[in-house]
């Protein structure tokens, strides 16, 4: 008898989105395999360093669109005010405590390997990207530099996107929760009471 992985295990076999999932992984090993094999395929720098930048592109599109909305319920966009040019990031989370309200349920809770992989992957692939660009600086390719630099940009671009919405999340549960319990309800009470005395 074949036994179950625990929850939370980097397993196919447990993850609530697994086609979400693969193509989050692809689009992330696409580009790194592109640079770091394409060579073995054509000489023409230029061929690669497209190809590496449309797949990069598409992997910050997936990543922060689709893949963390499904994986993680968390979602993040750049809003600039058009009368003072100011530019804020906005977060979003997905609320589970109104996931009973909601017909599709099962796709608000989020599942622990889903999870776990999207958060190993979003950080890991700065860190090999940074790998490969000391490669490049010690082997003085500076040409290829300028393609690391990209994707280390828009690997850590998400990566904070996505921690600063965890985060995010994570005080709007605990001050929601906060204040609907009993201890919530005397405090806001007692500070309305004392206001409007």
């Amino acid at each position: 008898m074949e036994r179950q992985p625990a929850e939370g295990a980097l397993s196919w076999r447990l993850s609530a989105h697994p086609v979400t999932l693969g193509f989050f992984l692809a689009f992330r090993l696409a580009a790194l395999l592109t640079y770091l094999f394409g060579l073995l395929f054509t000489s023409n720098f230029v061929f690669i360093f497209i190809i590496v930048i449309i797949l990069l592109s598409v992997d910050f599109y997936y990543c922060k669109n689709i893949a963390g909305r499904r994986l993680v319920g968390l979602r993040w966009w750049n809003e600039t005010n058009p009368d003072t040019g100011e530019s804020t990031w906005v977060f979003e989370s997905a609320d589970e405590s109104l996931s009973h309200l909601s017909a599709d349920c099962e796709s608000r809770r989020i599942n622990a390997t889903d999870s776990r992989f999207f958060w190993l992957s979003l950080y890991a692939q700065p860190v090999l990207w940074v790998g490969l660009a000391l490669v490049a600086i010690v082997r003085l390719e500076f040409i290829w530099l300028s393609l690391v630099i990209i994707a280390v940009i828009l690997g850590i671009t998400n990566g904070v996107a996505f921690s600063r919405a965890d985060k995010f999340g994570q005080a709007s549960s605990f001050a929601g929760s906060a204040l609907n319990t009993g201890l919530g309800n005397k405090l806001t009470g007692g500070l309305v009471s004392r206001i409007f005395r």
